[in-house]
């Protein structure tokens, strides 16, 4: 009898912090749409770190509802929940038991080198950072080794995170026995995206992005405040299409080639102007968001659909924490 290969695992998600953007799509969501079809896929919304850096009540009680926009945007771009396993962090308390344990496989100054602590640090202004943000890459390994992930897919920046969960799968199955598969990120081909602001990547927190909720207005409005060339004082000027956020967006988002060929060139001789570049663009992104609109609109105020799609995920995600939990207790000798 021939036995049936197993999917590769993989888990990704998001904080809930509000909705989802551009930057988004390109980076990890147009991949995790492909991958659920021959992966084994858990998506988190990662509740709990949202606390590691809003802790203010006025935070937390929102998380619920930032929680249903984010099932409502994955809806939207096509991630199937019959496909995956879409679950709340908070929701599968194995979780928290896990890390309590990881973190004593961890030192203190290792948590202390993780790169983005130090971005997150000064990008929020915290001098001292809590026992909670410090631990955010061991609550990380926990959701991860979990579910017993062989994959991570993760941005650049977040490599650093998926290397500690290594350390810590490592040093587990050389005191206790393999128990955890050790997990390699994977790092997506389609990078970050510039913000329209031409500053810095596209931000929920800075808000210089076009969210995959935005209306047609918006998005035409939005578009035309774009940043572009600022060496270019009048449409006959020659311009710089390398770095320009207008064009970068044009090859992200306009599926008509030959269009953009054309703006490019006539860009570069001073031969069109940025109302005619940002109008065909605007009109590109709008005609990519037509599709996940019409998604979106779907479940759009369905809270009994996507609370249940919660709370189904939530459950299967418990069922392979708590086999996670028991082996893990098992072989340490506590149960």
């Amino acid at each position: 009898m021939t036995q049936t290969k197993q999917k590769p695992r993989i888990l990704t998600g998001d904080r809930p912090t509000g909705p989802l953007h551009l930057g988004h799509y390109v980076g990890t969501l147009k991949n995790r749409v492909k991958l659920q079809h021959d992966h084994d896929c858990f998506f988190i919304m990662a509740d709990l770190h949202t606390l590691t850096t809003a802790i203010s009540k006025e935070k937390t009680q929102d998380l619920k509802n930032k929680a249903r926009g984010l099932v409502l945007d994955y809806l939207s771009v096509g991630i199937d929940p019959n496909n995956c396993v879409i679950y709340q962090q908070s929701k599968v308390p194995q979780v928290t038991y896990l890390s309590a344990i990881f973190s004593n496989l961890i030192t203190v100054p290792r948590c202390q080198r993780v790169p983005t602590l130090k971005d997150v640090m000064h990008d929020l202004g915290i001098k001292q950072p809590s026992l909670g943000l410090l631990n955010y890459p061991v609550l990380q390994a926990a959701d991860i080794l979990m579910v017993k992930a062989d994959l991570v897919p993760v941005g650049r920046d977040q490599e650093s995170h998926v290397e500690v969960t290594k350390e810590i799968a490592r040093d587990f199955n050389k005191l206790y026995g393999d128990v955890f598969p050790i997990p390699n990120a994977l790092i997506g081909d389609g990078g970050t995206l510039v913000g329209t602001d031409g500053q810095a990547k596209m931000s929920k927190s800075i808000g210089n992005c076009i969210y995959l909720s935005d209306d047609q207005d918006t998005v035409n409005k939005k578009v035309r405040s774009m940043y572009t060339d600022p060496t270019r004082l009048k449409p006959t000027d020659p311009g710089h299409v390398e770095g320009n956020p207008i064009f970068i967006y044009h090859d992200a988002f306009n599926d008509n080639l030959v269009e953009v060929s054309d703006l490019k060139k006539r860009y570069l001789l001073g031969q069109v102007g940025d109302v005619e570049v940002k109008t065909k663009l605007a009109l590109a992104i709008n005609k990519f968001l037509t599709p996940i609109r019409e998604r979106r609109s779907q479940f759009e105020g369905k809270f009994d659909i996507i609370d249940g799609i919660i709370e189904e995920g939530s459950r299967k995600a418990s069922l392979e924490a708590q086999k996670t939990l028991d082996e893990v207790l098992s072989v340490m000798g506590i149960k």
